[in-house]
């Protein structure tokens, strides 16, 4: 089974891969936006993405490709994300003068800077891209910031493991595969929304849904739209606005419900059919 990631061999993407299909064929894309289209091509069966993080929050990229690409989550996992000093062998802590690693990562390794201000953080453009760059370039005073996956992909040592600041750094990711369901369309004052779910996506013990839905700009549609919810007891475990891409000031709700394909599901967002303006539902999956 073909699965794209985006970033390089060794990223914590990777490691999610492998987790979730232990015999895939791991398929690194530089950009986000290739590893969609990729999908929904049909060159790879399937692509495994980060959604969000329990300190930097949600990947928005995604979340925005989510709604724009004709893609199904069908299931997700949370990874325990766990930053290393990564080095060529035989490099030794005390000759490193930088580090590389995604902004994001050196951010969530602040205490080791802090206890190390002879080295200089570097932002690099991926995670196990920087432990590539420092074996590749046989630099002997860098490292980067990665997981064991890349340390093992590129065959170099890990100088010092955990040494991110919150020990309680989750990545979830979602498993996405092409789908052919396209959002609903408004259209005039009225919304059409087609509950043509493709069953063929959606696992068996599937009991998490993520939805995306716009409202209409009047007094209590957001308090209307989440009524439906609330009518038949379904409990959300998010909710989020995203800006709509294109049109300034307006804003796209997402929202994570605990119930898989059921008749109160079902009930509930054919209700939000019809007083919201667009209604995608994202994936059916078993939660994590």
């Amino acid at each position: 089974m073909k699965v794209a990631i985006q970033g390089e061999l060794g990223a914590f993407s990777h490691e999610a891969a492998e987790r979730m299909l232990p015999r895939c064929k791991v398929i690194p894309c530089a950009r986000s936006v290739e590893v969609f289209d990729r999908v929904a091509r049909g060159s790879v069966d399937a692509a495994v993405i980060p959604i969000e993080n329990t300190l930097a929050g949600t990947v928005a990229e995604h979340a925005d490709l989510l709604v724009a690409q004709d893609v199904f989550i069908v299931a997700e996992f949370r990874l325990r994300i766990i930053h290393n000093v990564i080095a060529a062998p035989g490099v030794k802590l005390s000759a490193l003068k930088r580090v590389l690693s995604h902004p994001v990562a050196l951010d969530q390794c602040r205490d080791f800077f802090r206890k190390h201000p002879q080295i200089e953080a570097v932002p690099f453009y991926d995670t196990a891209g920087s432990v590539k760059h420092v074996i590749a370039n046989e630099l002997r005073d860098a490292a980067g910031i990665a997981g064991t996956q890349a340390a093992r992909e590129y065959r170099a040592k890990i100088l010092k493991s955990g040494i991110e600041d919150d020990k309680q750094n989750f990545t979830r990711f979602f498993l996405i595969r092409k789908s052919l369901n396209r959002k609903s369309k408004s259209s005039g004052t009225k919304s059409r929304f087609d509950l043509n779910l493709p069953k063929n996506l959606i696992p068996r013990g599937a009991n998490k849904t993520s939805i995306a839905f716009k409202v209409r700009n009047m007094p209590g549609a957001l308090f209307k739209s989440l009524s439906v919810f609330a009518l038949r007891d379904i409990s959300l475990s998010k909710i989020e606005s995203r800006p709509m891409r294109g049109k300034p000031w307006e804003y796209v709700f997402y929202v994570d419900f605990l119930r898989g394909d059921d008749e109160p599901a079902r009930n509930a967002l054919r209700h939000l059919g019809e007083v919201a303006d667009f209604v995608k539902v994202l994936g059916i999956y078993p939660g994590a």
